[in-house]
């Protein structure tokens, strides 16, 4: 049995997404899909005093209505040191800022992609191998694609040769799960609840922040408060 997730890359994500990596045995970012604005493509929340505080990579959407997130450019490279310099005045108080900051501070200072995709994939390879999750990670692109929504999951799910899809609760709304049944796939839905508190830096405790909060709180011990990742 071969477990296969189908998901868009999100910049450094919440914990939920890379419990949904360790859970299957390959995970497809599914880049060739339409990027979509005010969305987990280009940012992600930090914790800070003040409550949640987004981090946006800016890109440039000016006249490409219908760009795959594939496709998307990063507009400048400011935006890392403002990244990183934000990150350090809201965690370099965290227990575990100093071991983290050492593979992640380079990620932003030491030249990033120009594409939207390699930065996201960058983190998250990043993180996946810091918290030791050996899921085959591949893209999209790698396969062929048929038309129609649920019949090039469904495929890309059978070229995999996978035999179960895992996919998250909200897309319930429009997956055919008969489409999948033909190509020889059972369709389970990942359960995002249940997640237990760690201690954050002051306020109130908030679930759907990025990761990171978790790795600069937790270290290694983050595992102890995600589902998947053992």
């Amino acid at each position: 049995m071969k477990k296969v997730a189908i998901v868009q890359s999100n910049y450094i994500p919440w914990k939920g997404y890379f419990d949904m990596i360790a859970a299957v045995d390959e995970f497809i970012l599914y880049d060739d899909m339409q990027y979509t604005r005010r969305d987990w493509r280009n940012r992600n929340q930090i914790k800070t005093p003040q409550g949640v505080q987004w981090l946006t990579v800016p890109v440039r959407v000016k006249g490409k209505y219908h760009q795959k997130i594939r496709e998307t450019e990063i507009d400048d490279k400011e935006w890392a040191s403002a990244h990183w310099k934000i990150l350090v005045q809201n965690y370099r108080r965290a227990p575990h800022f100093p071991e983290i900051a050492g593979w992640l501070e380079p990620l932003y200072l030491n030249d990033p992609p120009s594409y939207l995709y390699q930065l996201n994939r960058q983190f998250i390879e990043a993180i996946c191998g810091y918290l030791s999750i050996e899921t085959l990670i591949s893209n999209s692109w790698d396969y062929d694609l048929v038309e129609g929504k649920t019949e090039r999951l469904a495929s890309l799910c059978a070229q995999a040769e996978g035999t179960e899809y895992l996919s998250g609760p909200a897309a319930k709304d429009y997956v055919d799960e008969k489409i999948f049944k033909e190509h020889g796939v059972n369709v389970t839905w990942f359960d995002y609840s249940g997640y237990p508190e760690y201690k954050q830096l002051g306020g109130e405790f908030t679930h759907g922040v990025t990761i990171l909060d978790l790795l600069f709180n937790c270290g290694k011990n983050a595992r102890h408060f995600m589902k998947y990742v053992t």
